[in-house]
């Protein structure tokens, strides 16, 4: 193991600080404590399922960022913070590029992005070659919407619960081009893996040229059987586009396992990366057929990183992913999995003792991770959303849709039991006297 004198040195930090063990400068001072983390972090053990209720352990883990605890932030789901050290390691990059930017930022470090893309293939169970690095899941997911060929009358099969800017994009395609969009209803929760498949085949006709569906619905948090649909589709010839956007770096697997020709997420949720960083893999054999959002030379159809040409942009951003990886990885991504379960399960049980009180997603092993949503009978979405915000500090995300409603709940790992208690109290004052 390195030492933090070593481990400084090595990610930047002025040599004379890193010789002589300080006075460190703030940026200096954070790494250093996130040094500790990791070393702390190292040292630990047990199940997932035992450190998932380690409060020593996850304390550490807590002291890694830099949130404001006046307030409760449990909308994660939308974008989550980034620990010290990955929004340290983005200033510097970007300090670096601003000393000579047509230098520093295309000639040195646009050159180091390729070893993040070999770390994320490593990481999630692909090739490098099948990895591009956007800046989310909606553009990686709009690459592939826009970029397969499509005739007028050609069929879109999706639900209608996937992400609302999805949905968008293939209404102006309908709008357009003359395509069709089907979306069909599940469950919710969705705890019959044959009964969500049965329901895409169902709505399959002879002019399906393609699927969307999501690993993870932002909605509920409810986990889809992406593989098994996409052995369904497969076999009749439909490809399918996979939003994982909440996915990824949430809970275990390997975007192997799922056997699909397009995955897409974003790194600036779960993985803790910077805002404005995401992921799209596209099975090798159908890059060339996937043209990209922006023009790129004929040279590049068969290349991965034509998905990429999008002009001018920072590398700070794409570079200070090595460092969210060397967290998620240090932290434990089981660890990391388990622990979000247990914040999951430690208010929706609590507020489950309440008659009114209703979950809209499964606490069944493998159907959901850490994000839940809650509905209080008779109160509505919005107005719970406002209480908890201007009564209690504590965010959280509305839910309203035609088939059900109610508060998506998605902690961290840096949330505390004691944040989550505030959120119960404050629920429970809603179930005995509603809003005022």
């Amino acid at each position: 193991m390195h030492t933090r004198r070593e481990f400084l040195g090595a990610i930047g930090l002025p040599a004379a600080y890193a010789a002589v063990g300080g006075p460190l400068p703030l940026g200096g001072l954070r790494l250093e404590r996130a040094v500790g983390v990791l070393e702390e972090l190292s040292m630990v053990r047990g199940s997932p399922q035992e450190v998932a209720q380690d409060e020593g352990f996850w304390r550490q883990v807590q002291q890694a960022f830099t949130v404001d605890r006046s307030l409760v932030n449990l909308n994660n789901g939308g974008v989550s913070p980034a620990p010290a050290v990955v929004q340290d390691a983005m200033k510097r990059y970007l300090d670096f590029s601003n000393q000579a930017p047509t230098y520093n930022m295309w000639q040195i470090l646009e050159p180091q992005k390729e070893g993040v893309r070999q770390r994320l293939a490593r990481e999630f169970g692909c090739e490098t070659e099948e990895v591009a690095i956007t800046r989310n899941a909606s553009e990686s997911l709009e690459i592939c919407q826009l970029g397969m060929d499509l005739a007028p009358g050609d069929e879109i099969l999706t639900t209608n619960q996937d992400y609302p800017r999805m949905i968008a994009t293939f209404k102006q395609r309908e709008r357009r081009e003359g395509i069709v969009l089907r979306q069909i209803s599940i469950p919710v929760p969705a705890e019959d893996p044959a009964e969500v498949v049965a329901r895409f085949e169902a709505a399959i006709t002879p002019r399906t040229r393609l699927i969307l569906m999501c690993h993870m619905i932002n909605l509920t948090g409810q986990i889809l059987p992406v593989r098994e649909v996409v052995a369904m589709a497969r076999a009749r010839g439909i490809p399918v586009i996979v939003d994982g956007a909440h996915a990824l770096a949430h809970f275990g697997f390997l975007i192997s396992d799922l056997e699909c020709d397009y995955y897409a997420s974003s790194l600036h949720k779960w993985l803790f990366a910077p805002h404005g960083t995401g992921l799209l893999y596209v099975r090798r054999e159908q890059i060339p057929g996937l043209w990209p959002l922006m023009a790129a030379p004929e040279p590049m159809d068969d290349d991965i990183r034509k998905f990429e040409e999008i002009g001018t942009h920072p590398a700070a951003n794409f570079i200070a992913i090595g460092e969210a990886l060397t967290f998620h990885q240090g932290v434990g991504p089981e660890r990391k999995e388990a622990r979000l379960i247990y914040l999951r399960d430690y208010w929706a049980k609590a507020l489950l003792e309440h008659d009114r009180v209703r979950l809209h997603t499964s606490l069944k092993p493998g159907f959901a991770c850490g994000i839940a949503t809650v509905e209080i009978e008779g109160v509505e979405p919005g107005d719970l959303n406002r209480f908890l915000w201007e009564k209690h500090r504590i965010i959280t995300t509305p839910i309203t849709h035609e088939e059900f409603r109610g508060l998506r709940i998605s902690p961290s790992v840096y949330t505390t039991p004691e944040e989550l208690d505030r959120l119960v109290e404050a629920m429970e004052v809603v179930v005995r006297e509603g809003v005022g």
